[in-house]
């Protein structure tokens, strides 16, 4: 259990300051490059971006390693601490000092999150169960609500217009590791069955759908606004894809529920809290007109 905490630790502070250098590296480029795979193309050329790059695939080998010493159910909620480290190292960066408010928005996102996981608990579940059908539902859904968030963005600007994108990247993520539990199930027929699988090259496309919408929200506004959406959307969907398609189980009843809810409600207003923060949404704003 020792083990399996501080990899958790570990991966949360290479995912902030991962997250961290690829958000200052994006906020640097035009707003024409946004949703365009210019973007990805100019990025791959900067040293910190890569260096962010670096540091989030080291997050992902300290997550499998706190994985091999503990359950999900403690991994997962130490993984959002993340937040808490990002947020006021984005402000440090920026040469910015965080109040009461910026605070309260961060904990309250970082809490939420870890009380809702902690709560619900999903576990069991079997990929081999969705049908074609349901697949099909799962995209379909995604597509559509990839769509509906990026409509709405256009018409938004600042924090709420990263947080929007970014609820657009947490939806293709949360169906990324829909995919990819579907692979590793695969893994038990040979490396054929996984090579011979659609869900395979989905992944991979969804894989590069994704990046180019996360530094699109990195780009588009302060790490804060966009990092926190990104954390909630990505494990509601693929809980929700989970319990839905593969049959996994929540936990339910009083007063779990109740916690559940409560823990929702504290990301909801975390979000809200910092997307209405001026000291928030001047972050980005310094970065525009001081890259050096």
């Amino acid at each position: 259990m020792p083990v399996a905490v501080l990899a958790s630790l570990a991966a949360s502070v290479c995912f902030a300051v991962g997250g961290l250098l690829q958000q200052w590296a994006a906020s640097a480029r035009p707003d024409a490059e946004t949703l365009s795979p210019r973007l990805l193309g100019h990025l791959i050329r900067d040293p910190l971006w890569r260096y962010g790059i670096g540091l989030a695939v080291l997050a992902y080998g300290f997550q499998s390693l706190a994985l091999a010493f503990g359950p999900l159910s403690l991994v997962q909620p130490l993984i959002v601490a993340e937040l808490v480290f990002a947020v006021p190292l984005s402000a440090r960066l920026y040469r910015m000092r965080l109040g009461r408010r910026e605070w309260f928005g961060t904990l309250a996102v970082a809490a939420g999150l870890a009380l809702a996981l902690l709560s619900a608990r999903p576990h069991g579940g079997r990929p081999e169960s969705a049908g074609t059908l349901s697949w099909l539902l799962v995209l379909g859904a995604t597509g559509a609500l990839v769509c509906c968030a990026l409509a709405v963005a256009r018409h938004l600007s600042g924090p709420w217009r990263a947080s929007v994108t970014a609820l657009a990247a947490g939806a293709v993520m949360g169906t990324q590791s829909v995919l990819l539990a579907a692979m590793v199930d695969r893994l038990r027929y040979g490396l054929g069955a996984v090579l011979g699988a659609w869900q395979t090259y989905a992944f991979v496309v969804a894989s590069v759908g994704g990046l180019l919408l996360i530094q699109s929200a990195f780009q588009q506004g302060p790490l804060a606004s966009s990092m926190s959406v990104l954390d909630a959307m990505e494990p509601a969907v693929a809980v929700t894809v989970g319990t839905a398609v593969f049959g996994e189980a929540i936990r339910t009843g009083w007063p779990v529920t109740a916690v559940t809810v409560v823990g929702l409600a504290l990301v909801g207003t975390g979000i809200v809290t910092l997307n209405s923060s001026p000291t928030i949404a001047a972050l980005r704003g310094r970065r525009a007109v001081d890259p050096g």
